[in-house]
């Protein structure tokens, strides 16, 4: 079944899920059971692991593997909790023109133009990875910025300034103010 999902499905499905987030005031039990199922959808479609390796750059390997995978979880609960309720409003009011997608072996590119009233056309490029047997998302360019280089250069200035350890504090700390 996965094996025929294309890489242009995967995003469509990725952006579907992330859309029908219901944010703002109090929502109901049945209200938060859906986020939760779509949230879990869209994570899903990404290969967290190859996001955060990336993400961490050369301090990665530095750290042991019970880190990494708690590193994976962590930054898997930031994008339930930040990345997809905004990029679901972002995307919302959105007129979404998908380009060609090119696949080169296990590597695809979803070329996506967004239509912004205020912004005008916004280019948007999805690059996803073959894991088996199923396209998943491990960066996403906006307007040519890389979403995994940008955390990397905000992770950087962390563990740089301080360490890995203040890294993880700061953002098990957002995750705590984003439940309040």
């Amino acid at each position: 079944m996965a094996d025929d999902i294309s890489p242009r499905q995967t995003v469509e499905n990725l952006l579907s899920s992330i859309k029908n987030l219901k944010t703002g005031g109090q929502l109901s039990p049945e209200e938060l059971k859906a986020n939760h199922n779509l949230s879990h959808r869209a994570l899903a479609m990404m290969n967290l692991q190859e996001v955060s390796r990336k993400a961490l750059g050369k301090y990665w390997k530095k750290r042991t593997s019970e880190e990494q995978e708690g590193f994976i979880d962590l930054l898997g609960r930031m994008f339930i909790k930040e990345a997809f309720p905004n990029s679901g409003k972002f995307f919302s009011t959105l007129k979404l023109v998908y380009g060609d997608t090119e696949i080169k072996k296990s590597k695809a590119h979803v070329p996506l133009t967004v239509v912004h009233k205020e912004e005008g056309e916004i280019g948007i490029e999805f690059h996803l990875l073959k894991n088996q047997g199923q396209w998943q998302v491990v960066d996403v360019d906006l307007d040519e910025v890389s979403m995994r280089n940008n955390l990397r250069s905000q992770f950087y200035k962390i563990i740089n300034k301080n360490d890995y350890q203040d890294l993880v504090r700061r953002m098990e700390e957002k995750l705590k103010e984003s439940k309040s």
